[in-house]
């Protein structure tokens, strides 16, 4: 790398920016400090010795002036029903790349809607959704899918031993929540469906050391935006262990806890993303520890991709679709372990 390179980071003060600001220093990347709350936003540049720039949403001349002088802007301030449309316009407005956390379903539905023609005549890249849900799991489903075109079905098991939700997966659920009108949401026969019945209750064969778990079935998260939007795959359907949907839908189970100096919380995840065509199946795995921390390296890594043009596509891209998702996967060692097909 030439020059040091200075990325924004929206809501970089938030328990996942902060590991996102860690994550980019290491790399050797200069974080910008931005978010809403001036006085959380000053108090971390004093503990980071890094520049704060205030802005809010509702003012895009504070944004341009957040962004000035930057070379990617993320996005980590959730909701992002809010925050996704007036962050990515100022990052058109100052010709940068733009990469979100975005889990909300609707929210990466309105920025590949909203956004992808703009984009794609700009030349410009916009990648939604680069976290734990909606990157990881359109990664592994893309890595899984290898020379295959098309396919008839994929299935993304979440293994989580528990769910401590941030305040700002709370405030993000609470929004989906109301924009769905209390339903629940699918993607099926290549749309998405809002249904008002209970959600399925299965087992789900984990490989080991995990096993046969029971899991929540057609617990919809971001996968069902991201993977459809480039791989011709009717039926997309995640899946979420039955304690950690316990966790989440109780309103006392507390925040994360830090276990170890990086900040990490003792929670353990497998994913198990399968592709299914014509009787044949393929599937791909990633284990790891903490799902807001393991955020971090898959921001990295994509930032620094973008900005060396290691990419595949512009405009508005997924994971899979804008990165080589083999070789993408593999550079996440150590921070994630993967068992991909031969």
């Amino acid at each position: 790398m030439g020059s040091v390179q200075k990325v924004a980071v929206f809501g970089a003060y938030g328990h996942t920016g902060r590991f996102v600001v860690a994550e980019l220093r290491e790399r050797g990347f200069v974080p910008v400090l931005s978010g809403r709350d001036t006085a959380k936003l000053e108090k971390y540049a004093a503990e980071t010795g890094l520049e704060a720039r205030p802005a809010s949403v509702d003012d895009p001349d504070s944004l341009d002036r957040a962004l000035a002088g930057t070379d990617a802007v993320v996005n980590g301030a959730g909701p992002f029903a809010s925050t996704a449309g007036p962050v990515i316009e100022a990052a058109l407005r100052a010709s940068i790349p733009y990469i979100d956390v975005a889990a909300e379903v609707e929210a990466n539905r309105d920025t590949f809607a909203d956004f992808a023609d703009r984009a794609r005549a700009a030349q410009a890249v916009i990648v939604p959704a680069m976290a734990f849900y909606g990157g990881l799991g359109d990664l592994l489903v893309t890595a899984a899918m290898g020379d295959w075109t098309t396919a008839d079905e994929a299935h993304v098991a979440f293994g989580l031993n528990s769910w401590h939700p941030t305040a700002g997966t709370r405030a993000s659920g609470a929004v989906s929540h109301e924009r769905r009108d209390g339903r629940r949401v699918r993607y099926s026969k290549g749309r998405l469906e809002y249904r008002d019945d209970a959600q399925p209750t299965l087992e789900w064969p984990f490989p080991e050391p995990m096993g046969s778990r029971p899991v929540i079935g057609e617990f919809t998260m971001a996968e069902v935006i991201t993977v459809p939007s480039h791989l011709d795959i009717a039926e997309v359907c995640t899946y979420m262990t039955t304690e950690a949907a316990r966790d989440l839908s109780n309103p006392d189970t507390p925040a994360p806890t830090p276990v170890d100096a990086s900040g990490r919380s003792e929670q353990t995840f497998l994913v198990d993303a399968v592709v299914r065509a014509g009787g044949v199946e393929r599937r791909a795995v990633a284990t790891g520890q903490d799902i807001y921390a393991v955020t971090a390296p898959l921001v990295g890594e994509a930032v620094d991709r973008v900005l060396s043009g290691r990419t595949r596509a512009v405009g508005v891209a997924s994971a899979g679709e804008i990165f080589d998702a083999v070789d993408f996967l593999k550079a996440l060692a150590p921070h994630i372990s993967v068992e991909l097909p031969a």
